[in-house]
């Protein structure tokens, strides 16, 4: 069996730390290596035990959860820890900026158990970051706040027009076997798509593609 995948859990709700401990901790693949409550601690914690995923609560006291990802996943940092956003309803206005800061998902709190164990996986393999669903809350929602630094299609974009395609069904929230149905193509095929497209613009990952996309007018 490969090793499993270790999380350290950060989120100043007792109650709900435990909870998302006694969870992970119950998953034969995943182990959690340590729990914090605080943005300090998270950083401190993470630079030492290098866990492989960050359970990432936003609202904690001493330093919040944006900029502690900030700190971990950064564009800044040489060596990024790959970070899970967790967050309340009511407060997901801070998902687009803790996307910004480097996290590589996020879901809402009020998720069931298999979305979040879903959503720690696939963070870990990098391969399809976020759950559609929560992808099309993320551009529904915050489309507007992206703001084009420009009208109309980059001259110099190095992508050609299928990899563009799959650039703005990136954008949709749809997932690899979402845009494979839609374009007609096999999941391998679009896979190829998504790393060429993330290598040609210098992202890291498929959140960083939405960003990018909504940011140079390649999606409304």
């Amino acid at each position: 069996m490969s090793a499993p995948i270790r999380v350290l859990v950060c989120d100043d709700q007792v109650l709900i730390r435990t909870g998302l401990v006694t969870i992970i901790g119950a998953q034969p693949d995943m182990e959690v290596v340590g729990e914090c409550g605080d943005g300090e601690s998270a950083v401190e914690l993470a630079e030492r035990l290098r866990p492989d995923v960050v359970v990432m609560d936003v609202r904690m006291p001493v330093l919040d959860g944006i900029e502690a990802t900030r700190r971990l996943a950064g564009s800044e940092v040489d060596h990024p820890i790959k970070v899970l956003v967790v967050t309340t309803f009511n407060l997901d206005e801070y998902v687009y900026e803790a996307l910004r800061a480097g996290a590589g998902g996020f879901l809402l709190k009020d998720a069931p158990p298999d979305r979040l164990l879903h959503g720690i996986r696939t963070v870990f393999t990098g391969s399809a970051l976020l759950d559609p669903e929560v992808t099309r809350q993320l551009v529904g929602k915050y489309a507007a706040r992206i703001r084009p630094t420009r009208d109309t299609i980059p001259d110099d974009l190095p992508l050609t027009p299928r990899e563009l395609e799959v650039l703005r069904l990136i954008s949709d929230g749809q997932s690899n076997g979402e845009i494979a149905r839609s374009l007609f193509i096999s999941q391998e095929t679009v896979k190829t798509f998504v790393s060429r497209i993330l290598t040609k613009l210098g992202l890291r990952d498929r959140v960083q593609a939405v960003v990018y996309a909504y940011r140079h007018g390649l999606a409304t």
